[in-house]
């Protein structure tokens, strides 16, 4: 994959960063760990504005996000409920649940998208919830955009501060993310072994 996305960003410039972000949201196994520290790079070689890079980046990612708010906007709270009364080992949470988890939502929502854009695994999923509570699509878009302008400017500047030594950038994040990932699983495993009707 790697290979691939270095090919892609040399042949296709901006265009093949905008696209890699938006399939980084959409497919989150194709990481911006790779994706932005590369265009960095190029940034630094000159062969590439870095300002435009991060512009670039940040519109994919935020693009990408956007089909998932739309999901959970869709499928709704309500409906969520009814498959969680009907599934709810499977989603281990029941109605009263997500009439918990919403509320807390609508007090820290804002934050949690924001924060949640720098978070490996949670930067895709994060949109859904906001759907589902139906925050206002101007404070997605705010919040969104600011969590993936930071988290996508960073990955840019230390691939341009790495220069050729960016996948060095892949090599630290990466072991991070599948860590997240890992103790994600493993809590909804445990969370399915614990569950009980409520």
């Amino acid at each position: 994959m790697f290979d691939w996305v270095v090919s892609t960003i040399e042949s296709w410039g901006y265009l093949g960063v905008l696209a890699l972000m938006v399939a980084e949201n959409v497919f989150p196994p194709i990481p911006s760990e790779v994706i932005m520290p590369l265009a960095g790079f190029l940034a630094g070689s000159g062969r590439m504005s870095l300002t435009l890079t991060i512009v670039v980046g940040t519109l994919g990612s935020v693009l990408g996000t956007l089909m998932w708010y739309y999901i959970g906007l869709w499928f709704g709270e309500e409906r969520l409920k009814r498959f969680a009364a009907r599934h709810g080992r499977l989603l281990t949470l029941s109605p009263s649940d997500i009439d918990a988890a919403h509320g807390w939502f609508l007090r820290h929502g804002a934050m949690a998208v924001f924060f949640g854009r720098m978070i490996p695994a949670i930067r895709t999923l994060i949109s859904v919830p906001a759907g589902l509570a139906r925050m206002p699509m101007w404070k997605f878009l705010l919040y969104t955009t600011a969590g993936s302008a930071l988290w996508t400017g960073i990955l840019t500047f230390a691939g341009l501060m790495l220069h050729e030594n960016y996948a060095l950038v892949a090599d630290w994040v990466d072991p991070l993310s599948k860590l997240v990932v890992v103790v994600v699983v493993a809590v909804y495993v445990w969370r399915v072994i614990r569950w009980k009707p409520h």
